[in-house]
């Protein structure tokens, strides 16, 4: 199963590409697109940057459990091979915790450069009974950088 997403949302936040969603889909879209609290050695963007965080985490059963990923630390950085290299672990490690959890058996992250300041990711999910679930976003550059 394949799903791809432009990343173009109506006014009430609902991915406008006629693709039905799945559960699996929409945990990978929160999962990215909640931004986790910042560690204490990463460069905020400014310096009056918050550190962002999900509030749900202070109330995590479990000790260090943080939910979200720190793709918004990149929202100031210009689109180098390094940024791109970042992007890719961040969403990696954003999405770790479907395989700790058990939901998926793998999830691999590619990152492709388009244009002078474009950037699409393609997300595969090995699901234990599903098979692979392939989630495209055709920007994700766009959406880092507000």
């Amino acid at each position: 199963m394949s799903f791809e997403f432009p990343l173009i949302l109506d006014s009430a936040g609902v991915v406008t590409d006629g693709q039905r969603e799945s559960r699996l889909v929409r945990a990978v879209i929160n999962s990215l697109f909640t931004w986790a609290r910042a560690r204490p050695g990463d460069a905020l963007p400014t310096p009056e940057s918050p550190r962002m965080g999900w509030w749900g985490d202070t109330y995590s059963p479990q000790e260090g459990d943080r939910f979200g990923s720190r793709l918004w630390l990149l929202s100031r950085e210009t689109l180098t091979s390094a940024v791109i290299a970042k992007a890719r672990d961040l969403a990696q490690e954003a999405l770790a915790w479907l395989v700790a959890d058990g939901i998926a058996e793998r999830v691999q992250v590619d990152t492709q450069r388009f244009g002078n300041d474009g950037l699409a990711m393609s997300i595969w999910v090995d699901e234990p009974t599903l098979g692979r679930l392939e989630i495209r976003f055709a920007d994700i550059w766009s959406a880092i950088r507000g």
